[in-house]
């Protein structure tokens, strides 16, 4: 079973390229302590953290994992390793502005949310059940997986 993140509103690069790596994981930009705590509780998601305060509440105490890197590259790493992560098993299967899973479409849904030369030059579309937005394979998705590549080198 994958590990569910909730990450504090220090680690909002972090919970993204998480998502991109296809990892659950909440994020909110602005969230008090006690109702991130909860939302952990409630939802059986480890707290992701650089807070120190944090993890002396109770409920936080035995449920969280405090990211020690400085950069979002460094904290990256340190997750991936500590949770045993696959970090290219489910890449670019969630909504990295919501957390969703994305799932197929048909073409013809993607016609009026994409740009004109994105719908004639691709056949593949994601979308996010969430927020609306479509995913599609183009450049930006070999740079990203490439930065991860990039990112995680010392792992391999």
């Amino acid at each position: 079973m994958e590990t569910r993140f909730i990450a504090d509103v220090m680690l909002g690069r972090l919970a993204t390229w998480l998502r991109l790596l296809g990892c659950d994981v909440e994020y909110f930009r602005e969230i008090p302590d006690e109702d991130l705590v909860e939302r952990a509780s409630r939802g059986g998601r480890v707290i992701l953290t650089r807070d120190l305060e944090l993890t002396r509440r109770r409920k936080a105490r035995n449920n969280h994992f405090f990211v020690r890197g400085d950069g979002y590259k460094d904290q990256l790493r340190q997750v991936v390793e500590h949770f045993s992560i696959d970090p290219f098993a489910r890449i670019l299967t969630r909504c990295l502005r919501c957390n969703e899973p994305l799932t197929g479409i048909d073409r013809s849904e993607a016609r009026d949310k994409v740009p004109p030369f994105v719908y004639e030059t691709q056949r593949d579309f994601r979308s996010c059940g969430g927020c609306g937005r479509v995913y599609w394979r183009g450049t930006h998705r070999f740079e990203a997986i490439r930065l991860a590549r990039e990112m995680l080198r010392d792992r391999e």
